[in-house]
């Protein structure tokens, strides 16, 4: 398939046009089938714009003066119990990255380094792109494509074991509803969902369809897996829960509108923004909502939960602090010479958020006061969301480069040339970053190194 001006299934180009317009009315004003806020959506510019939501974490063996150490661990942080010796579908473990942010608080910090000298492994292909993260757990990588295909490859290799389409049994030559949110791993199923708004969940061994759940619109947000239940927004403006095990609806909450980031969760609480300008806060357990916080703008970005306050970027080009206890914005950050909008979801440790932006730069933040610490550019977008690995902080650019930064003063201590945009975010886990390109030809990576690569 070429790339250029070619574009993707009128659905799919609709569906980026509903994305990024507010709806009015009970479900809102139509938009042009072709027609985003900035004008013409081409098979490019519908590629990039969906990756708006995905982030990705990862960093290094560079421990030194680490503040990765002296962070507290997520609520969700996986156990540092034992793990099958050499079983490539092992449980999630520390040094796993199972999910959207590396757990449900989405932090973007990864809990294991990486190696001092990164190297690429192998490199596979991602049919019409990838906009989101992958999961890697024990011995594979979980790579979901705007192909409509999800495939379980080889940490060591690249090579396929197995992949799951987003249609079963589909005529030859039929168009697959694409996969933009990243999908979360459990000890036996994947999960995620497609631009047809289809939830699935997907056998970890097999990779054999084990249910689904239809909505009412397309899927762009991650899912957050808290005990048995399995948690996700969608474009219909529902937040869902259903039981893992059977796909089973156990509550729904209907927002004002749609729902794009993914839900963070913390202390028995679910943190849910989207379209309709507000923090919905929500019970886990009830799915009740105790409040919503008016934030004045939309929102691409997902929330990132640090103790009682969360973390994200506005549509506007702010990036906000609120303490969700006492419903009040800590502070917020902004340049005012350049106000775009900030798709990117941040990354949190003890001292910094680090985010990217629209306005093609990479913005650290002292997260206690929300002062300015030192801002990268690049020669595009930064959509990507930054994760961070030790004293490092990794991040894509849709210039078609992958950043490794010093986290403490933005030097650029590494940089990989991808060929092309990169909106999808990084995953680290078991030892290696991975992340993918977009275009018909994008391509998945895989860095490492390779005298660990075999472990």
């Amino acid at each position: 398939m070429s790339t250029g001006t070619e574009r993707r299934p009128e659905r799919v180009t609709r569906s980026v046009a509903r994305r990024f317009a507010p709806i009015g009315g009970e479900r809102g004003g139509a938009l042009d089938d072709h027609h985003g806020p900035g004008g013409p959506v081409d098979r490019r510019a519908a590629l990039r714009t969906m990756g708006a939501v995905l982030a990705g974490a990862f960093g290094g063996r560079h421990l030194g003066g680490s503040l990765l150490a002296a962070d507290p661990a997520p609520d969700d942080a996986p156990a540092n119990g034992a793990r099958a010796a050499g079983d490539p579908f092992a449980p999630p473990g520390r040094c796993s990255w199972p999910s959207f942010r590396n757990g449900n608080e989405l932090r973007g910090v990864a809990g294991c380094p990486l190696p001092e000298r990164l190297e690429l492994l192998w490199k596979a292909p991602a049919q019409d792109g990838m906009v989101s993260a992958a999961a890697i757990v024990a011995g594979h990588v979980y790579a979901p494509v705007l192909g409509g295909r999800l495939y379980c490859l080889d940490r060591r290799t690249g090579k396929p074991v197995w992949e799951y389409q987003s249609l079963e049994n589909p005529k030859p030559n039929a168009f697959l509803p694409g996969f933009q949110s990243a999908p979360t791993v459990t000890a036996d199923s994947v999960f995620l969902g497609d631009e047809d708004g289809v939830f699935h969940a997907v056998d970890r061994r097999t990779g054999k369809r084990k249910w689904t759940f239809q909505t009412q619109a397309e899927i762009i947000a991650s899912a957050a897996v808290v005990g048995e239940r399995v948690i996700f927004g969608s474009y219909d403006s529902h937040l869902y829960c259903l039981e893992a095990k059977t796909g089973a609806l156990v509550w729904k909450l209907q927002t004002g509108d749609r729902i794009n980031g993914s839900p963070a969760v913390s202390q028995g609480v679910c943190f849910v923004t989207g379209c309709d300008e507000h923090l919905h806060v929500v019970d886990v357990a009830t799915g009740a909502e105790r409040y919503k916080m008016p934030i004045e703008t939309y929102l691409i970005a997902s929330p990132a939960v640090y103790g009682d306050v969360l973390y994200f970027g506005t549509y506007t080009g702010e990036v906000l602090a609120v303490n969700w206890k006492e419903k009040k914005v800590v502070w917020r950050y902004r340049d005012p010479e350049k106000e775009f909008p900030i798709h990117s979801s941040a990354a949190v440790t003890g001292a910094f958020v680090v985010v990217g932006s629209r306005d093609k730069r990479i913005h650290c933040i002292d997260r206690r006061t929300g002062k300015r610490v030192w801002i990268v550019p690049t020669r595009g977008r930064v959509d990507s969301s930054p994760v961070v690995v030790g004293d490092r902080v990794y991040v894509g650019s849709s210039d078609g480069n992958l950043y490794g930064l010093e986290l403490a003063t933005g030097k650029v201590v590494w940089k990989f040339a991808a060929g092309r945009a990169i909106s999808a975010s990084p995953a680290v886990g078991e030892g290696c970053l991975v992340i993918g390109t977009e275009s018909a030809d994008g391509q998945i990576f895989c860095f490492g190194s390779s005298d660990a690569a075999g472990t």
